[in-house]
């Protein structure tokens, strides 16, 4: 779907009344799309961890840039983002698109009020084209059977896969199964754009994260390095590896950089040969 072929998207239960990843993790953001129970469960961890939110920035930044050098270094024309989360500006095909407006850009979240809110994820420039697919990271085998991945990727052409902060909401044995799904649906120099949490900097600090976000009903895995990098394995990673994401090609121009040891949060990008 296109600028000019929106539909309004069809109604949808939000489930505003039990707090939501996505929800809380627009709501560290700075966002406006979230409700009570997202707001209150991320009041109680910034209560007691206010750079939780140099956090959520920090990954943030960090996929525009990866999107970017994907787009203008490796030449990555097409994109799959899975757990996409509320619309933020700039939003990741608005990013790719200013390298070439040709770029395609399939987005998939499980969340009702990112579908409410998919209008924002659908203004592709009209050389390229964007769509929205509901879907789960734990079932990869249904979202890519659906026709809108099949009219907006081209699955024999490279196609880089960004997972920015979901996996840590999965425990090891739930989330390797179905990224490995995904990367072997996809041609060699395809890509993979990875970041998760981890506990290796503040362990302390990730321990009443994790406590917290358990009162939500939300399970946190936070992970070592070596445990961020096995998600790559069988891949050549993309310099300098898998690294906290405030080190991954820092950018002075896209804002205040946070202070050592203030972001928890490893990323990286590997390329399938």
């Amino acid at each position: 779907m296109t600028e000019a072929g929106f539909e309004e998207p069809p109604p949808v239960d939000l489930r505003t009344d039990r707090a939501h990843s996505a929800r809380v993790y627009d709501y560290l953001l700075g966002g406006k799309t979230n409700f009570p129970a997202d707001r209150e469960v991320g009041d109680r961890v910034l209560a007691e961890l206010p750079g939780v939110r140099e956090d959520a920035t920090a990954a943030r930044a960090v996929m525009r840039r990866m999107v970017r050098r994907l787009a203008g270094v490796h030449g990555v024309r097409q994109f799959l983002d899975v757990g996409t989360g509320i619309p933020t500006t700039p939003n990741l095909h608005e990013i790719v698109q200013a390298v070439d407006p040709a770029c395609r850009v399939v987005y998939v979240d499980n969340d009702p009020i990112v579908l409410a809110h998919s209008r924002a994820l659908l203004t592709s420039a009209p050389e390229g084209r964007t769509a929205y697919v509901q879907g789960d990271l734990r079932e990869p085998e249904q979202f890519l059977a659906d026709p809108g991945v099949a009219a907006t990727l081209d699955l024999r052409e490279p196609v880089a896969l960004t997972l920015i902060n979901i996996v840590h909401f999965l425990s090891d044995e739930v989330a390797h199964p179905p990224v490995r799904k995904l990367l072997d649906a996809l041609p060699a120099g395809s890509f993979l754009a990875l970041s998760a949490g981890t506990a290796d900097i503040a362990p302390e600090r990730a321990g009443i994260a994790t406590r917290r976000y358990a009162e939500a009903g939300i399970d946190l895995h936070l992970r070592s390095r070596e445990r961020v990098e096995r998600f790559f394995g069988g891949l050549e990673l993309d310099d300098p590896g898998v690294v906290l994401v405030d080190r991954w090609h820092p950018d002075p121009a896209g804002g205040p950089v946070p202070g050592e040891g203030k972001v928890g949060v490893y990323g990286g990008v590997g390329r399938k040969a």
